[in-house]
């Protein structure tokens, strides 16, 4: 192996970041760069040397990341309920609006519900190319296919994905001081606060994966999503609950916590021409436990109820 400043540590946001957007969780891109260690240990001790560590790590990452993909559609399937990637916090993203700006574009739930209409391969060229850079030379030898094969994939993928990407017109300055309007909505129960701040056909999504009481489908409209939100919002002093304004997966959003702090919810708004356009509420324990502890959802009903379970 040949020395240089590249550790396997040094490296761990490149390939958390490669693993997360291939994945859209954070704890499956946990286990892939675990087994990813695992086998660069491996690779060590057995003498095996290494020319460029990035590559080798990519390499192994992005192939763990693709059969974690294949096995992930069928839980998929399976999945109870609305499936919504798992909330990323991302309030330590570079200062510079350029930087900041790219990694909230490829990070937006949004755009990882795009990438999941991709098949793994498609997913892994398109990122690989796009969105971290590398050449179709260097992709090719990643996922095994030539090298005009990884163009041509990335061309096709790109085209799925630019026809369906979101896009944010607002400045990110101008997203935070609507969101912040709008939680301050939600603190206060002001319906008609609400209502001026969400497009008329708004949509509200909910993942609680079967493990947590969430709305069965999608909420529409503003009426609808604004007597919602503000019914919950007057529902926090009775229950305890507060709002952590946070910037998730590069989006303006919220942790809901608990009196002690423990997480019982993860909001992140969609923000387009000046309005919030989509909502995406993650309240599933299993894809919040990366965040803190977590709160149970159960006994806060209970305490509204006036009763202790």
């Amino acid at each position: 192996m040949t020395d240089g400043p590249e550790t396997f540590e040094s490296l761990r946001p490149l390939l958390f970041a490669i693993a997360y957007r291939m994945l859209a969780s954070v704890s499956d891109a946990e286990d892939v760069l675990q087994e990813a260690y695992l086998r660069y240990r491996r690779a060590i001790d057995d003498g095996i040397a290494i020319t460029s560590l990035k590559a080798y790590l990519s390499t192994i990452v992005t192939r763990l990341a693709l059969d974690h993909a294949k096995s992930a559609q069928q839980r998929r399937e399976e999945y109870v309920g609305v499936w919504l990637p798992t909330p990323l916090l991302t309030d330590d993203a570079p200062y510079d609006p350029a930087a900041r700006a790219e990694l909230a574009d490829s990070v937006s739930m949004a755009f990882l519900l795009v990438l999941e209409r991709l098949n793994p391969v498609e997913r892994a060229v398109f990122l690989l190319h796009d969105v971290f850079g590398y050449g179709h030379d260097e992709i090719a030898d990643i996922v095994e296919v030539s090298t005009a094969n990884s163009r041509q994939i990335a061309a096709r993928a790109r085209r799925r994905v630019q026809a369906e990407r979101p896009r944010f017109e607002s400045s990110p300055a101008e997203r935070d001081r609507l969101a912040e309007r709008f939680f301050a909505a939600v603190t206060d129960g002001d319906v008609d606060g609400l209502v001026q701040m969400l497009a008329d056909d708004v949509v509200l999504y909910g993942d609680g994966g079967g493990k947590v009481p969430q709305w069965k489908g999608p909420i529409d409209g503003a009426d609808r999503v604004s007597r919602l939100f503000a019914g919950m919002g007057n529902q926090f002093g009775e229950v305890g609950v507060h709002l952590d304004l946070q910037r998730i997966n590069g989006q303006p959003g919220a942790l809901v916590r608990d009196r002690d702090g423990s997480v019982v919810a993860a909001w992140v708004l969609e923000i387009g021409h000046g309005v919030v356009r989509t909502i995406r509420s993650v309240i599933n324990p299993d894809k919040l436990q990366h965040i803190g502890p977590v709160a149970d959802v159960v006994a806060i009903a209970a305490r509204r109820a006036g009763r202790r379970w």
